[in-house]
């Protein structure tokens, strides 16, 4: 559905994204995640045309759309800050698009119906935002967007100002959305819960580049870079011989037989998550603490201050570089 050719930017002669290609596939949740500054927010500016590309081509459905304006594009973008009309309805704000591409009235009536139902807006049509809750604004925007059945829909951290609660009942809504639309969706967030929660492939992005493209699965099972390691989720990182390897903490065990154990340490705190608690154990010979994530079903009791082993399977070690 979208091909980006070896497209970079440099914005006053400094590289904001290095040279990237990539295909997304029709129907796919493709996640473009990353800190701040990455340069994932300039990507999907591209894809959209709101920037030019400084090298390199871009391709919507096979043609090819490097220098054709955003409005000749078949994609629709949502961004976090919801841009809707203050004195238009809920119904006025889905149609204006709608308007502006001339569609029939009877099409365009049938289109913000089904755009509604979809996102649960049917009770709001004659409500004005500022008669909305976040959230529901947030709903409008989408609908809005999804009226006009674009090929893709470009997300950018379009759930960054939802309290967490909101933000988490909203993500389920908008994967059950993406999957009964069939569009193909390419999300902006640097949350990586949410990039695990909604994705079909993440692209993991550091300083203008990509570290890690793959499935939630392959990115946390087998992380290729340092920073992908730590990146995503929790995961404690060791040198040995010159190389470094990771372990996340649901692979380290801690035991109280310390000659059994690779490392020894020091109980340096409890954690108590409901489901799982953790131990941060400050290792004797290295300056660094493991995390041990352990099972709810653990009912050993643990001491802070306690001298513990820790170790894992050696084929829970990923390497991530040297």
């Amino acid at each position: 559905m979208i091909e980006l050719v070896q497209i970079e930017k440099h914005f006053s002669g400094q590289v904001v994204v290095h040279p990237l290609s990539l295909t997304i596939k029709e129907g796919e949740f493709l996640t473009l995640l990353g800190p701040s500054g990455c340069g994932k927010t300039t990507i999907l500016r591209m894809i959209a045309g709101f920037e030019q590309p400084t090298d390199g081509d871009i391709f919507l459905d096979g043609q090819k759309v490097t220098n054709l304006s955003p409005n000749r594009r078949d994609l629709n973008l949502v961004f976090q800050h919801y841009a809707l009309f203050p004195h238009m309805t809920v119904e006025e704000n889905i149609a204006f698009g709608l308007k502006m591409k001339k569609t029939p009235p009877s099409q365009q009536k049938e289109r913000v119906e089904e755009a509604l139902k979809m996102t649960q807006l049917t009770q709001l049509t004659k409500r004005y935002p500022h008669e909305l809750s976040g959230g529901q604004q947030q709903r409008v925007a989408i609908a809005r967007a999804i009226a006009n059945k674009p090929k893709v829909l470009l997300l950018d951290e379009p759930l960054g100002a939802l309290d967490l609660q909101l933000r988490k009942s909203l993500q389920t809504e908008l994967k059950q959305l993406q999957r009964s639309l069939g569009i193909t969706f390419i999300y902006v967030t640097h949350d990586q819960e949410e990039a695990m929660m909604l994705s079909d492939r993440i692209v993991i992005m550091n300083n203008g580049q990509v570290e890690q493209i793959g499935t939630p699965r392959e990115i946390y099972e087998t992380p290729r870079t340092l920073f992908a390691a730590t990146f995503i989720g929790e995961n404690n990182i060791f040198s040995s011989d010159g190389r470094l390897f990771a372990v996340r903490p649901e692979n380290i065990r801690v035991v109280r037989e310390i000659n059994k154990a690779s490392r020894k340490g020091t109980v340096q705190d409890i954690v108590y998550l409901g489901n799982v608690h953790k131990l941060i154990v400050q290792l004797d010979d290295e300056p660094m603490n493991v995390t041990a994530a352990l099972d709810f079903a653990d009912d050993r009791t643990w001491q802070i201050g306690e001298k513990v082993g820790v170790s894992w399977n050696p084929l829970h070690e990923v390497m991530v570089g040297s």
